[in-house]
């Protein structure tokens, strides 16, 4: 794994908007003088570290299945903060094997060990447009005779095709309340990927959805009865809004991408859970709910924190506090590992998972030490 300059193509910011991200501008401060999208670097990775990162992806996806499984059995809801009244229909959620469609891993990685897991997007995820679209054009026009570890756009498609849906169009919404245009953008990418698998598909805004008191079901603006919904809005928001309890009772009778079940890897209680039941896991780091416990060096997590808000870095000496609203549903804490450090910047690797496999890489780098909105997506390639 190294990190190198790169050329960046004339009239870059034209090409990638043309290629969806829009949003390149609008989602990133003003205030930073580099771009979201900065194509002047690049990560250069061998076959064999994709290869092996791609197996210890799939272990860990494999690994959080369980603790899916371990927290229905024990019925351990009260440990991710969710309502008594959801828990029910999460666990039937999970027995249904209600289907998924994506997450992505957040993985610290060095090139010299195993990665790390630093929490799981599991219901929500971003930055897919740029993962699996906008590096992929990047690789043909700057790298053509190199790979990439990227079949996102593939999987996707491939997997639409295998999940048997009610009768009716697959309905895909975002939310009006995000203002910089991403989310509508990647629900729309992921919209442009059940057309190709064939799908009958409608957008709509979240806000857009209405109830049907007499028939008891969600409608779209053309009062058609909602019975698939791709969305990007949190499980956690949905339960706690007015519709949040017609949102539960309808899990049965629609489907939803992602399903209930994914509050369980989308809230980093599961890192606590999952240093429980596979201690000393070379792709873990300890991590306890009722506190740091022996940890000297440890990051205090929100489970329901997003962009690296309210986050506590407790270091000897030192403690370094990040700005959010988070954590009134409790914390998670887990020992905290500095992200390596190339040419002054720390990177994430976002490692995708499309139904049950890896799927792809994208990195976002920054100079602190927490990855947040002002982080910038780095591409990368395998050269051949």
């Amino acid at each position: 794994m190294e990190r190198r300059a790169s050329e960046p193509r004339p009239g870059w910011e034209k090409i990638i908007e043309s290629q969806g991200l829009a949003f390149h501008r609008s989602a990133h401060p003003a205030r930073l003088s580099r771009p979201y999208w900065d194509e002047s670097v690049e990560y250069v990775f061998t076959m064999d570290e994709v290869l092996d990162l791609e197996n210890q992806v799939e272990e860990l996806h494999r690994m959080c299945l369980a603790a899916v499984d371990h927290v229905v059995a024990e019925g351990r809801f009260a440990d991710f903060a969710i309502p008594d009244w959801v828990a029910p229909a999460v666990a039937e959620s999970w027995r249904r094997r209600d289907p998924h469609v994506f997450g992505r891993f957040d993985l610290r990685y060095d090139g010299r060990g195993p990665a790390k897991l630093l929490e799981y997007n599991a219901d929500t995820p971003t930055s897919l447009l740029e993962s699996s679209v906008v590096q992929w054009y990047w690789l043909q026009d700057v790298h053509p005779g190199d790979d990439q570890w990227n079949s996102i756009h593939e999987r996707l498609v491939d997997r639409w095709k295998q999940l048997v849906l009610p009768t009716g169009p697959v309905h895909f919404a975002w939310t009006s309340m995000d203002e910089t245009g991403e989310e509508v953008m990647t629900l729309g990418y992921l919209q442009e990927t059940a057309d190709q698998a064939g799908l009958t598909t409608v957008a709509i805004a979240m806000e857009d959805i209405g109830w049907d008191p007499d028939a008891r079901r969600f409608v779209d603006l053309e009062g058609r009865t909602m019975r698939s919904l791709c969305k990007l809005y949190p499980w956690e928001w949905a339960v706690a809004d007015p519709f949040g309890p017609h949102a539960v009772a309808q899990q049965v009778s629609m489907t939803w991408i992602e399903p209930l079940w994914k509050m369980l890897l989308s809230n980093k209680a599961l890192l606590a859970i999952l240093w429980e039941l596979y201690p000393g896991h070379p792709n873990l780091l300890p991590a306890y709910l009722d506190g740091p416990r022996d940890l000297t060096r440890y990051i205090r997590k929100p489970l329901l924190g997003r962009e690296g808000a309210s986050m506590t870095v407790v270091t000897p000496g030192q403690t370094t506090r990040t700005a959010g609203e988070y954590g009134a549903e409790g914390y998670v804490y887990q020992e905290f590992l500095a992200l390596p450090e190339f040419d002054g910047q720390r990177p994430v690797l976002g490692a995708w998972v499309v139904h049950d496999e890896a799927a792809g890489l994208g990195i976002r780098e920054t100079s602190s030490l927490i990855t947040d909105d002002t982080s910038s997506f780095v591409p990368h390639r395998i050269p051949l």
